[in-house]
């Protein structure tokens, strides 16, 4: 509360307002007891203060757990490098690289379809994630592109994943099947850039389509 001028009728308004406000605050009368009302009040705000603080730091370090809980089981964003997914992904070359949401909660049980999008862990490097469409699942016969089988067969707790652009991505014609443990996330979104902005089908291309499935 700001005072103004002391005058008489400015000192019994303001004594009587902050009466109100604050009973029993004054121990003299006229403005010496509205600049003990001022103290008063301030003694309150600094309370009100710390008690925020206190709740807020309270919420913040419950927070801090949950936010990276949610981000590390439910979904994330990433943004998108390279051009081994293009047209899928990053049709513009390196002028642009899409946001993606990748939800890790639809993986939560190694269950993927072919034709799905998906994140996982490189198995020539742990400390890098790629992205790639599952092509094949265990028990799939698949021909590869100049891999060094003219036919595999995918094993058991294994799939196979390629880039959309053939002979612009290291995947498995490079490296082989690859465990279902190395999965990250499922990649479901274009979120960025705007224009951008669809829904990530889960179609196989027909070129690539398993010489003979699990389920034939």
């Amino acid at each position: 509360m700001r005072f103004l001028h002391p005058s008489s009728r400015g000192r019994t308004l303001a004594s009587g307002f902050c009466s109100q406000l604050f009973p029993g605050c004054f121990t003299t009368s006229g403005f010496a007891g509205s600049l003990l009302c001022t103290s008063h009040g301030m003694a309150q705000s600094q309370g009100w203060v710390r008690r925020c603080f206190k709740a807020f730091c309270k919420g913040f370090f419950v927070a801090v757990p949950v936010a990276v809980t949610f981000l590390d089981r439910v979904v994330c964003v990433a943004r998108v490098e390279g051009s081994s997914m293009q047209p899928s992904l990053n049709p513009g070359g390196s002028q642009s690289s899409d946001v993606v949401l990748l939800n890790h909660w639809k993986v939560r049980n190694f269950e993927v379809q072919r034709g799905d999008i998906v994140s996982l862990v490189s198995p020539k490097n742990p400390e890098q994630k790629i992205i790639k469409r599952v092509i094949a699942l265990e028990g799939d016969i698949i021909r590869p592109i100049g891999y060094k089988n003219q036919l595999v067969k995918v094993p058991r707790g294994h799939m196979w994943v390629e880039g959309d652009h053939h002979g612009h991505s290291f995947d498995s014609n490079s490296f082989g099947p690859v465990s279902l443990g190395l999965l990250h996330a499922h990649a479901t979104h274009i979120l960025w850039p705007p224009e951008r902005w669809q829904k990530l089908e889960s179609v196989l291309p027909p070129e690539r389509s398993p010489v003979h499935t699990s389920e034939e």
